[in-house]
């Protein structure tokens, strides 16, 4: 049923863009092509959750790009990291094999500096997404100093559930009823257990998700099967981290809400959405797994 539900969303997409990079044959083009950039409006997955008119968060999505190289002035190679976050109330998000393809289109260019490649690449973000985008670059040293993080609070993970749902099922999600009538509480959770499927391609994202709320207690047991029936869900990062948010919203109806996605890396790239009603955006950590 997840494949048939993949390849339906999947073959809806393609019709309503005929003209989208996936499925077609891979061509690396090695000088700067801005017009390989794809955009994928936001509301396609939005109307389809139940997210209508004014959005009920903020936040941003925070890519993390490994793959970028151009020429300096004298036709010698330099190399950088990518640090793209892109704010959620854009119009559009852009399609990450067409991101992949266009950095890489960089790597016979001549450009003069690294000041000169973000201006470039914020550019062209920003006519994709309609919005602006913040980019910084950093040489490879950067990330050599820069030390792995965990998600801080409880972890699900250890929680002896049995399932056998892998198809999105927001009635995991509950109150017990002797918690209604108790005091709001505040909990830090997070697993490491999460996966879905790209809406696109179908292959899998690996990620952690951490949530951060206020309100009645929310049932861990139940929360942990919620997430895990993501497994064979097809979505991107996006769409995934604000459905969740969503049906807990819908479900469980705290005060304060945070979800907070980080994702694998998966062909040069990796994203992590955030979410919340009440907290600033998240500092871009690395994890062990990126």
């Amino acid at each position: 049923m997840g494949q048939l539900n993949l390849f339906k969303d999947l073959f809806m997409l393609k019709e309503c863009h005929k003209e989208w990079p996936l499925g077609q044959k891979t061509v690396y083009v090695q000088t700067y092509t801005p017009d390989l950039l794809y955009p994928v409006p936001r509301t396609l997955a939005r109307d389809k959750t139940g997210i209508f008119g004014a959005l009920p968060f903020h936040g941003v999505d925070i890519w993390n790009a490994f793959e970028i190289s151009w020429l300096n002035a004298k036709g010698k190679p330099e190399i950088a990291l990518a640090e793209l976050t892109f704010p959620c109330t854009s119009e559009n998000i852009v399609e990450s094999k067409s991101l992949k393809l266009y950095l890489n289109s960089f790597n016979q260019t001549r450009f003069d500096s690294f000041e000169t490649v973000a201006k470039v690449i914020e550019g062209d973000l920003k006519k994709i997404i309609c919005e602006e985008i913040e980019v910084k670059l950093y040489p490879h040293s950067h990330f050599e100093k820069t030390a792995l993080e965990g998600f801080s609070g409880v972890c699900l993970d250890n929680l002896d559930i049995e399932t056998t749902t892998y198809q999105v099922e927001r009635k995991f999600l509950f109150i017990e009823e002797e918690d209604t009538k108790k005091e709001d509480v505040e909990e830090t959770l997070y697993t490491d257990l999460f996966k879905s499927n790209c809406l696109a391609t179908g292959q899998p994202d690996w990620g952690s998700l951490w949530i951060h709320y206020v309100g009645k207690r929310i049932n861990h047991e139940g929360l942990l099967k919620y997430l895990i029936s993501f497994r064979d869900h097809s979505g991107f990062a996006e769409h995934c981290v604000e459905q969740i948010y969503y049906d807990i919203m819908q479900q469980c109806s705290p005060k304060n809400l945070s979800v907070y996605g980080r994702y694998t890396r998966r062909g040069g790239l990796d994203i992590n959405p955030f979410r919340s009603n009440f907290e600033s955006n998240p500092t871009n950590i690395r994890q062990v797994r990126q």
